[in-house]
């Protein structure tokens, strides 16, 4: 498979929308909380919001590259930026203007496992540099991608536990800039 990383353009908006439903789906049935369908809603709702924002915005309010597999051109992953959300600032309690999320690390799942989250990470940490930021957050509710950002950043700066239910743990990570995987 070659890959292309690239930014996202307005004719991708509706391979975007169904690229989002299915993975969030897909994750929320691995999570063991498919019920959640307004929890799905919502997350669905927000990520087309993110991009609509990136588009209007030219990068500057959100920030999105996507995985393309070049011979179907079929959009296989995602990873954005922005303004931390409201759980992030909450919790961590300062100003984090100059701290920037990650968020939307999305993988198709029938390209799981593959090292393309991996890709994306680099990329936006690249990104980031270059635009001169100094450090980043990222939080995640979700028990698998938590495994994953484990081994990625190490252990999370807080844990804010049982917030989605019994056991089930939000964490946060903020990490300085320049930062090696």
């Amino acid at each position: 498979m070659k890959l292309l990383l690239r930014r996202p353009q307005q004719s991708d908006i509706q391979a975007l929308h169904q690229f989002f439903s299915h993975v969030i789906q897909d994750t929320y049935a691995k999570e063991g909380i498919a019920e959640l369908v307004d929890d799905q809603q919502h997350e669905w709702e927000l990520k087309k919001k993110y991009v609509a924002m990136d588009l209007e915005s030219r990068g500057e309010k959100r920030f999105f590259w996507l995985a393309v597999d070049e011979e179907s051109n079929k959009i296989i992953g995602t990873i954005e930026c922005g303004e931390a959300n409201e759980i992030i600032q909450q919790t961590i309690k300062e100003d984090l203007s100059y701290c920037p999320e990650i968020g939307t690390v999305f993988v198709h799942p029938d390209y799981q496992n593959r090292g393309i989250a991996t890709l994306l990470v680099q990329k936006i940490l690249t990104t980031l540099e270059k635009q001169k930021k100094s450090s980043f957050c990222l939080d995640s509710g979700y028990k698998q991608a938590q495994i994953i950002w484990q081994k990625k950043f190490g252990q999370p700066d807080f844990i804010l536990e049982h917030f989605w239910g019994t056991n089930n743990h939000h964490m946060i990570w903020k990490r300085a800039l320049p930062f090696q995987l």
